[in-house]
C-alpha cells in the first residue's frame, strides 16, 4: 500500500525545465567524480538475466523478480534485475580487473513488490559499482575510507548544484558519522530501526550505519540483507559483526532520514557459507554464482549501489522521487501530490 509523506509548505525551487537540466548536471558530474575517487571504469550492464543461475539479487531475500518467457530460447524464463551485485563480481573476474580498480554501470531495475511513497518507486536507477580488493583490505578501516570518498563526491556535487542554481542552498554536513547498528540499538533501545535511523541522522546530518543483515543483541535484524553479496557476519576490528552498511542523511524537506547508498565488502568463501547456514539456504551453494565463488574463481571485492534519482531528488530539494523520474503511481497519490505542489513526471 502506498504511503505519501506530506511536507509542510512545500514549494519546488526549480521548474520542470530547470529540473531536467539539473538532473543531467548532477548525473554527469557525480559519476565522473565517483569513477575518479574509486578508480572505476564504466561497463554496460544487462536489464535482465536468465532465471535459475543465481545471478539476480534477492535484496532482502523476499522480493519477487519480474519474469518473462523468451520465445527464441524455448520459452526459457528471464528475470528483470533487482540489482547487479553478483553480476558485477562475475564481470570483475571476466575483465581480470586488478586490485585497487573496478567498474561502475547505470543499473535500471523493476521492483514490483516495492511499497510506493516519496522515496520508493517501481523503477530503480542507480550507479552500481564494484572494485577488486586484497585480503588485507577486508577491514572496517578500508570500508570507512571508501565511504568517505563517496561522501566527498556527493559534497562536491552538492556544491556544483548550489553554484549553478542560486535558489538551492547546501545543507549536508562536511563529515559523515560512523555508527554500528548494535551501538545504535544500545543508544535508542526503545525505538524501531527506522526511528533509530531518524534519530541518529537528525543528530549528525550524515551517517553510515555499519553491520546490516545479521541479528543484533535483541534477536532482531536492523534490516534484511540476502546472504550472497554483503559480508554482514564477519567480526571486524571493532569487535562487532559486519563489513557493510548504508549511507543515510537527514533530509529537511521531508523531515526524516534518507538512504542514498547501500554498500559493503562482499562475502568471501567462509562468509558465504556461514551466511547461507544462518539463513537456512545451504541449497543455494549449487547455483552458478555461488559455485564460482566457492571454487575460488571470483576476486575479493567491495561494492554497492547509489541511487541516481534519489541523489538528484536530494540535491534539487524535491519532495517526491516522481518529480525526478517517470514511473507508475496510484492515481490518488498523483492527485494529492499535485495539490501540494509536487508535479510527478
Amino acid at each position: 500500500m502506498s504511503n505519501l509523506i506530506k511536507p509542510n509548505d512545500y514549494k519546488a525551487l526549480l521548474d520542470p525545465r530547470l529540473t531536467e537540466q539539473g538532473i543531467k548536471l548532477i548525473k554527469e558530474f557525480f559519476q565522473q567524480n565517483l569513477s575518479t575517487e574509486l578508480r572505476l571504469r564504466r561497463v554496460t550492464a544487462p536489464l535482465f538475466v536468465l532465471k535459475g543461475l543465481g545471478i539476480n539479487d534477492d535484496l532482502n531475500g523476499v522480493e519477487r523478480p519480474v519474469t518473462f518467457p523468451i520465445k527464441d530460447l524455448g520459452d526459457a524464463k528471464a528475470e528483470v534485475v533487482h540489482s547487479l551485485a553478483k553480476w558485477k563480481r562475475l564481470t570483475l573476474a571476466e575483465y581480470d580487473i586488478e586490485p585497487g580498480y573496478g567498474i561502475y554501470t547505470d543499473m535500471n531495475a523493476i521492483r514490483a513488490d516495492e511499497e510506493l511513497d516519496n522515496l520508493h518507486s517501481l523503477y530503480v536507477d542507480q550507479w552500481d559499482w564494484e572494485a577488486v580488493i586484497t585480503r588485507e583490505e577486508r577491514t572496517l578501516a578500508h570500508l570507512k575510507d571508501v565511504v568517505e570518498r563517496i561522501y566527498a563526491a556527493i559534497l562536491r556535487t552538492e556544491y556544483l548544484t548550489c553554484e549553478t542554481y542560486g535558489a538551492i542552498k547546501p545543507f549536508l554536513p562536511r563529515q559523515i558519522h560512523f555508527v554500528h547498528s548494535e551501538e545504535l540499538l544500545q543508544m535508542y533501545p526503545d525505538l524501531t530501526p527506522k526511528e533509530r535511523e531518524d534519530a541518529i541522522c537528525k543528530k549528525y546530518g550524515a551517517v553510515f550505519i555499519i553491520g546490516i543483515g545479521g541479528k543484533l543483541s535483541d534477536g532482531k535484524k536492523h534490516d534484511g540483507r540476502a546472504p550472497y553479496y554483503d559480508d554482514w557476519s564477519t567480526v571486524a576490528e571493532n569487535g562487532l559483526e559486519g563489513l557493510n552498511g548504508d549511507i543515510l542523511i537527514w533530509y529537511p524537506v521531508l523531515g526524516r532520514s534518507f538512504e542514498l547508498s547501500s554498500m559493503g565488502i562482499r562475502v568471501d568463501k567462509e562468509a558465504l557459507l556461514r551466511q547461507l547456514k544462518l539463513e537456512g539456504k545451504e541449497d543455494r551453494e549449487q547455483l552458478f554464482f555461488h559455485r564460482q565463488l566457492l571454487d575460488g574463481k571470483l576476486p575479493l571485492s567491495i561494492g554497492g549501489g547509489i541511487g541516481q534519482s534519489r541523489l538528484c531528488m536530494v540535491l534539487l530539494h524535491k519532495a517526491h522521487i516522481g518529480e525526478i523520474q517517470a514511473s507508475i503511481w496510484p492515481e490518488d497519490m498523483r492527485k494529492e501530490c499535485a495539490e501540494m505542489g509536487m508535479t510527478l513526471i
